[in-house]
């Protein structure tokens, strides 16, 4: 019997990556929340050792197996080289996890990752765990969750934008990119263009003449051209914007992992999903999230403006 067949029937779910703070956590709840408001059997999997304060118990946690702090105070390594380990030490497990996960059978699972960038850009140990999962009949999507506060800052987006790359070459998942906290953009200032410009990774040299206009950054212009044409030539980076408090942007960053692992939802599901967007909005729902948040995101840029105003 093979080891994919041991696994038993199908199963689809999420592997949420990202950077430390992206909201990862957040968002495997909030998502959890939404999808069992549709019908859906939704088990949350914490493949962080370093997560010690989960807001809502896990189905399983891999804390059980391996944690941060332990390996720290018995290996002597720091945060960083600890995390390599305990991956190493989740990989060289799998029979663990496999045994584990046969619980989860008929669930939908969202597997809460860690947060150290190197894991899914250069080091092996996370990337053969995804491919073990495979085996074992899991249809996953990678959901890389950035902060859209880069969008801010055009030298970071574009740092944002290679990191972004590097790990959907990297992972070799089904990838969905997610611009995460669109409910705190305004916060961080004034976007240089149309939120579209950002999700949809538009003409690049725009955001090179942009930054061309920074001292700093004019004496780095071949690099930055170098970097963009790299991005553009793959042409395989985009994203989704994501506000948890929003049932349209939660639908949307659904659908597109939906389509991404393969799932297909039923009639059932689909007169669920109907109804809850209609309470939602109040009508049917039909214009697209990006176009929304963009929305949402100049009218409080107006506000902004003419309460300044009004302080004059």
């Amino acid at each position: 019997m093979s080891e994919g067949s041991r696994g038993g029937s199908l199963a689809f779910g999420q592997v949420v990556i990202g950077p430390p703070g992206s909201g990862k956590t957040t968002y495997c709840h909030a998502m959890r929340e939404f999808l069992g408001r549709l019908g859906r059997s939704v088990a949350v999997v914490n493949l962080d050792p370093a997560n010690e304060a989960l807001p809502c118990p896990c189905a399983l946690d891999v804390a059980e197996l391996v944690t941060l702090p332990d390996v720290m105070d018995s290996l002597g390594l720091g945060p960083n080289g600890g995390l390599i380990y305990c991956m190493e030490y989740l990989e060289a497990n799998a029979d663990w996890l496999r045994d584990k996960l046969q619980g989860l059978r008929g669930h939908y699972v969202l597997f809460d990752c860690p947060g150290q960038v190197e894991l899914y850009t250069h080091h092996e140990s996370l990337k053969n765990v995804f491919g073990q999962l495979a085996k074992w009949n899991f249809r996953l999507a990678a959901v890389h969750l950035v902060d859209s506060h880069y969008c801010t800052d055009p030298g970071k987006f574009i740092s944002v934008l290679c990191t972004s790359l590097s790990t959907m070459l990297h992972v070799e998942l089904p990838h969905v990119n997610v611009l995460s906290k669109m409910d705190l953009i305004e916060q961080y200032g004034k976007l240089a263009f149309n939120l579209d410009y950002y999700t949809e990774v538009l003409d690049l040299s725009y955001l090179v003449d942009h930054l061309a206009s920074d001292p700093f950054f004019r004496n780095f212009r071949r690099l930055n051209e170098k970097l963009v044409e790299v991005i553009e030539d793959y042409s395989l980076v985009s994203f989704v914007p994501l506000n948890v408090q929003d049932k349209q942007s939660m639908r949307q960053v659904m659908q597109a992992v939906d389509k991404a692992n393969g799932y297909s939802f039923g009639d059932q599901e689909h007169r669920s999903l109907e109804a809850l967007m209609s309470a939602a909005v109040g009508a049917d729902f039909h214009f697209s999230s990006t176009l929304a948040v963009q929305e949402k995101y100049v009218q409080s840029q107006d506000k902004a403006v003419e309460e300044e105003v009004m302080d004059l």
